[in-house]
């Protein structure tokens, strides 16, 4: 893992017991009791838009649960280009691989500015040992991550580039709002749908002139959404 400067990111040990995000994440089920079995810290880390939090192939210290932003999991094809593979959004995991190969198999950068609890790899084998609840959340968190990953083959890999950029704007829908979504930049989403960045961009500019979503910033961005059903039939 990619060391991360302290005086630009360490914010002192999580709260774990007041998560804002606490229903989301690992921590969601355990009691007092599973709490007095954390010996290890907790850290609360801010990583700018671009950092990478751990890369592929590197020693694992640890899994992540994001608080706020977006990661994108990246991996290298034989023939050197760089397909994303998810994209990680608050409450997900990142390096749950980890517990059964002590490595990680992505690099995981910031498509946002981040935040993040690292979780010692100790801390999770401790209480997956000794806390059923916490095994079962971290079944339930694989289990996800693992239909997740099938989703985004078979939805962004196939059919027309049009298809593609539709169902992504759609797999992209803000959880607490399915009117909004939030995408990011042209390259990045050319990687993941295996197109390129000019492709890309005819393609959101399509579907904003034809009416099926909005832009709400400058950036382009943030969207909302007009036509669900148009984006999931195109």
């Amino acid at each position: 893992m990619i060391p991360i400067k302290t005086e630009s990111a360490w914010k002192g040990t999580s709260d774990c017991r007041n998560c804002g995000i606490r229903d989301m994440v690992l921590f969601a089920d355990l009691n007092e009791q599973d709490f007095g079995l954390i010996h290890a810290p907790i850290d609360d880390l801010e990583l700018r838009a671009g950092s990478a939090l751990f890369t592929e192939a590197s020693n694992a210290l640890g899994v992540f649960t994001l608080r706020t932003g977006l990661i994108k999991l990246v991996r290298v094809t034989p023939d050197g280009r760089q397909r994303i593979v998810r994209v990680l959004r608050p409450g997900d995991v990142a390096g749950l691989e980890a517990l059964a190969t002590a490595h990680y198999d992505s690099d995981a950068v910031a498509l946002t500015d981040i935040s993040v609890c690292r979780i010692p790899l100790a801390v999770i084998q401790t209480l997956a040992a000794q806390s059923p609840r916490l095994h079962k959340r971290l079944m339930e968190k694989w289990h996800r991550a693992l239909k997740e990953a099938d989703d985004w083959l078979a939805d962004l890999n196939f059919g027309t580039a049009r298809q593609r950029v539709s169902h992504f704007v759609l797999k992209m829908r803000s959880p607490a709002d399915a009117g909004i979504a939030t995408l990011f930049a042209r390259e990045d989403m050319g990687a993941m749908l295996d197109l390129k960045l000019e492709t890309v961009s005819r393609e959101v500019s399509a579907l904003v002139r034809e009416g099926m979503i909005e832009p709400l910033d400058k950036q382009g961005r943030v969207y909302r959404i007009l036509a669900p059903e148009q984006l999931l039939a195109a």
